[in-house]
C-alpha cells in the first residue's frame, strides 16, 4: 500500500542537474568573466548574490504561501524573513550611526515574524521595505569605502558589518531553501 502524504514532491526547473534550482546558464547569480577585484567589491558581490537568492526563493508564490509557517512552535515564514531582513538592514544603520537609533519597522520584538500575515498588501509592503532599507544601508556604507574604519557608538569596523550582513543573508537563505521546499517541493542551490 502506498503512503499518502500532504508533503509536496521535490521538483526543480533545472534540466541539467536535478538537485539545482536553475540550470547554470539560466541562473542570474552566475556571471561570466573574472571575479570582482578587491575585498570591498568581493563583499558587495557576495551580498548581492545572497539578496538575489532570497528573492528567487520567494518568486512565484502567493501571499498565503509566503506567510506559511514552518513547523510549530516556529513563526518563521518566507514573508517573515523578508520583513526580518528589512529590520536587520535598519538595525545595521543604527550600528554605524552616532545619532539616535531609527525606530523598529515592525514595533515589538519578533513582530517581523509574528505579524507576517497572508495579505497581498503585507507582501507588497515587505518587498518595498526591504528594498528601501537595503538601499539606505548601502548608501550609508558607501560613504565609508575603507573597510577598517570604525563607526558608531560601539566602533564597529565596516569590514565586520559587511561580513555580518553576508552571514545574515546566507543563514536565512538556508532557511528559505527549507521553507520553499515545504511549500511546493522546489529544491534550491
Amino acid at each position: 500500500m502506498e503512503h499518502m502524504s500532504d508533503q509536496p514532491a521535490r521538483w526543480t526547473r533545472s534540466t541539467i542537474y536535478p538537485d539545482m534550482w536553475a540550470d547554470p546558464d539560466d541562473d542570474p547569480r552566475n556571471s561570466e568573466g573574472t571575479s570582482p577585484d578587491g575585498e570591498l567589491a568581493t563583499l558587495r558581490d557576495f551580498l548581492a548574490n545572497y539578496r538575489m537568492t532570497l528573492r528567487m526563493k520567494c518568486e512565484g508564490l502567493d501571499a498565503e504561501q509566503l506567510a506559511r509557517r514552518s513547523v510549530p512552535p516556529s513563526t518563521m515564514s518566507l514573508l517573515g524573513l523578508l520583513r526580518h531582513l528589512a529590520e536587520a538592514e535598519r538595525d545595521w544603520r543604527n550600528w554605524i550611526s552616532d545619532g539616535d537609533p531609527l525606530p523598529k519597522l515592525y514595533g515589538k520584538r519578533d513582530a517581523d515574524f509574528d505579524e507576517a500575515v497572508s495579505e497581498q498588501a503585507e507582501v507588497d509592503a515587505a518587498y518595498s521595505a526591504l528594498a528601501r532599507e537595503q538601499d539606505a544601508t548601502d548608501a550609508a556604507l558607501a560613504e565609508h569605502p575603507d573597510l577598517s574604519v570604525r563607526l558608531g557608538k560601539d566602533g564597529i569596523a565596516v569590514r565586520e558589518l559587511m561580513v555580518h550582513r553576508i552571514e545574515e543573508y546566507a543563514r536565512h537563505c538556508g532557511h528559505a531553501d527549507l521553507l520553499r521546499e515545504c511549500i511546493d517541493g522546489r529544491v534550491g542551490q
